[in-house]
């Protein structure tokens, strides 16, 4: 049974629920194991970006070679989101997700040991699909973790990955000073290696018990055996009317019509389970399109909100980078009351008032004549993006499983990537304040995708 059809089973959410109260142990200790992957994902990841200028110095390129070298590491993740899908259904998310995090920490040593943007460029590309992987498989299981638990969790793993993201970049910008870029990232890479350890080994312990659980919460489909018992009955029937060559030949008349009406059922039964993928994989690229608006908005307010404040508003260096800040710790701790917020008013409702939230805020920030006006509206757009990709990739990963995930991840890491180089053609053309107008309208689309695929009791 697909995990689409399970999913749709009326009985999950009428079945008693074990664990409203709290997860149990096993499930508890997986919790904490994975949001320690999640915050060793977006650290580790900080702790490259913010060395980028010096290895941009040490390996002597121009910004537009240091540019095409970085886009290494965009295809190495694309490419890898691709293929991680099938990866996860051969070996299991959990068994993907150590081997991953293993490899994001030891190739992160990797751009510093670059000394050509060609060499930069071919490495960055290992650590990219080191990261796209991790991307994939940690999320597969975060969305086992979501259907075993039976609530919407998924944003608290994202907390940890932003969380994790603020640390690392804290921390190399104390250590940026004091350490070349090889040694800093060869000390968190060693960190991060044994943390994938500590936090692997709980993952692959209670493997088990996460299939367990997960299948406790998705029931078995009873069609089969009520099929298989009308099936018996009319056997039974059929040996009850044996007796004679005529009524042999009638039965064997009844047998090839009742042959051909099989033939139709299945045909009929195949065409609806074709209607019934397409129509899953419309809903889950319509949250992947959500997902994209997101990332969209954030990569584009990561590059260009300091130089906004800087540039429009006269701020200065300090306090431009106030911007971006404003806008990371509200998105974090937005994600922390995201699972109250999903149970309190359902996945549709977040998703809606997420996008309207992020919409106002980019207006704000965009069209404000103080900086202190922007900040707050930096701020509002961090709330309102908090939890627009944790709840489009978890739908998409309860839907089509691994497959969802991936081409949800894949659809808002194009975003992210996108979304910088969009507002820099749009300020050159328009100036910096009508490109950054342009993001809220990717929180309004965000909306109007929410309520276009909002929950209905056929896909509940």
């Amino acid at each position: 049974m697909s995990l689409v059809n399970k999913v749709k089973d009326p009985r999950i959410t009428a079945r008693p629920q074990p664990h409203e109260s709290g997860p149990p142990g096993g499930l508890g200790r997986l919790r904490a194991a994975l949001c320690a992957v999640f915050a060793i994902h977006g650290f580790i990841f900080a702790s490259w970006a913010i060395r980028i200028p010096a290895i941009k110095a040490q390996t002597g390129t121009s910004p537009a070679a240091l540019g095409l070298a970085l886009l290494g590491l965009s295809a190495g993740a694309v490419a890898t989101m691709l293929l991680a899908g099938a990866l996860c259904r051969r070996f299991g998310n959990v068994r993907m997700t150590v081997v991953s995090a293993g490899l994001l920490s030891a190739t992160l040593v990797l751009p510093a040991l670059a000394g050509s943007a060609l060499a930069l460029g071919l490495l960055l590309a290992v650590f990219g699909a080191a990261y796209g992987c991790l991307n994939v498989a940690m999320n597969s299981v975060a969305v086992d973790l979501v259907a075993a638990l039976r609530r919407p969790v998924m944003p608290g793993f994202h907390a940890a990955w932003s969380f994790g993201g603020l640390a690392g970049a804290a921390l190399g910008g104390l250590l940026a000073a004091h350490l070349s870029p090889l040694r800093h990232l060869l000390l968190i890479a060693l960190a991060g290696l044994a943390a994938s350890a500590v936090a692997g080994r709980v993952l692959l312990t209670g493997e088990a018990a996460l299939h367990d659980a997960v299948a406790e919460a998705v029931p078995a489909p009873t069609g089969t055996a009520r099929a298989g018992t009308a099936r018996a009955g009319t056997a039974r029937a059929g040996t009850a009317r044996a007796g004679t060559a005529r009524a042999g030949t009638a039965r064997a008349g009844t047998a090839r019509a009742g042959t051909a009406r099989a033939g139709t059922g299945a045909d009929g039964r195949a065409g609806a389970a074709w209607r019934e993928a397409l129509r899953t994989m419309r809903i889950v690229g319509l949250f992947g399109l959500i997902a994209l608006c997101a990332a969209y908005d954030e990569g584009a307010i990561g590059d260009w909100s300091a130089l906004h404040l800087r540039q429009d508003l006269g701020a200065g260096a300090a306090l431009a980078a106030a911007g971006y800040a404003a806008f990371a710790l509200a998105e974090a701790s937005g994600r922390l009351a995201g699972t109250a917020l999903l149970e309190r008013f359902g996945r549709t409702r977040v998703l809606i008032l997420g996008g309207l939230t992020a919409c106002a805020g980019m207006l704000l920030a965009s069209l404000a004549p103080v900086v202190w006006l922007a900040l707050v509206g930096f701020a509002a757009t961090g709330l309102g993006l908090a939890n627009l990709f944790p709840a489009a990739i978890a739908r998409a990963g309860l839907l089509a499983g691994a497959g969802g995930v991936a081409l949800t991840s894949t659809l808002g890491y194009s975003g992210f990537l996108l979304g910088p180089v969009a507002i820099g053609f749009l300020a050159s053309q328009f100036g910096l304040r009508a490109g950054l107008i342009t993001l809220a309208f990717l929180g309004l689309a965000a909306a109007a995708i929410a309520r276009m695929c909002r929950d209905q009791p056929s896909v509940s």
